[in-house]
């Protein structure tokens, strides 16, 4: 497992540390997820998959209120934000300990976010854009830049010139994601998957999201729920080419994969929380 040196975020005035990978648990405030099992509408289920989540591990939980599945029709920002808007207090009631991320490509939701219930990270799907890095520049958070570009090459030129920029604007925290499923093809994602470890060229930490998307499930003439297996493959590969950041439906696997690939290069665990919990919610 490559490793890029000790490597902090600020999330919120917690220090979280990269040293070891850790995973980002997925949480969809949606009823179009592209897989079923992660949508959550009530406020019970929001509060016990984020307790179920952060029990099995999760350091950060990412809640999204737009799905961005292929073929999808975006939710207005009026209908993100109102989802955003009940599930947000039910998550930081029940895992008030637990960093937040909001995955959204729009400025406003993100100081939304920010702003009224202290979200301490921007996950951008959009592939950055100028008014979103003058927002996260202005709400001094952590900001995950994801890319649309199909190869590695075109990865880290369009990178250099957007890390300068968000430098330039005092944005200090970047996480890069190569953005698995969009803007590629099947082949695409695979190559970039083979070259991951180029992208260390750039010093931010990768993040990798590729739980149970199509790239598994094309791939194997499989359905996202039964994907599982092959997201867990994909997931080893990823933190021996130095994956930081997992983002995930499934939480233990995810953590019992940086548990395996850690002991391989007796690397400290000091930050993998393996333990489980019946915490419920009354």
């Amino acid at each position: 497992m490559k490793n890029q040196g000790y490597t902090t975020l600020n999330m919120g005035g917690h220090l979280l540390a990269l040293d070891t990978p850790v995973v980002m648990g997925i949480l969809n405030a949606t009823p179009d997820s592209f897989y079923a099992s992660s949508r959550v509408r009530e406020e019970r289920e929001m509060a016990q998959r984020a307790l179920d989540m952060a029990a099995e591990g999760a350091s950060i939980l990412d809640v999204g209120g737009c799905s961005t599945r292929p073929g999808s029709a975006p939710a207005d920002e009026e209908e993100e934000m109102a989802r955003l808007r009940r599930c947000l207090p039910v998550v930081c009631r029940a895992c008030p300990d637990v960093p937040l991320s909001v995955d959204t490509f729009r400025p406003d939701v993100a100081r939304m976010c920010v702003e009224e219930f202290g979200v301490a990270m921007v996950n951008d799907v959009s592939g950055g854009n100028d008014e979103m890095f003058r927002m996260v520049a202005r709400l001094k958070v952590p900001y995950v830049l994801m890319s649309t570009a199909p190869d590695v090459e075109t990865m880290l030129r369009t990178w250099v010139r957007q890390v300068d920029q968000l430098h330039d604007l005092g944005v200090a925290d970047i996480v890069l994601d190569p953005g698995f499923g969009f803007g590629k093809t099947l082949e695409d994602n695979y190559r970039v998957l083979s070259q991951l470890d180029r992208l260390h060229a750039l010093p931010q930490p990768l993040l990798v999201g590729v739980s149970r998307k199509s790239m598994a499930c094309r791939l194997l003439d499989i359905t996202p729920d039964e994907a599982l297996n092959a997201t867990t493959v994909i997931h080893t590969v990823a933190l021996e080419k130095g994956a930081a950041i997992l983002r995930v439906h499934d939480v233990r696997p995810a953590i019992e994969a940086i548990r395996v690939v850690s002991a391989l290069t007796s690397k400290p665990q000091s930050n993998i929380k393996p333990q489980t919990s019946n915490l419920k919610v009354n």
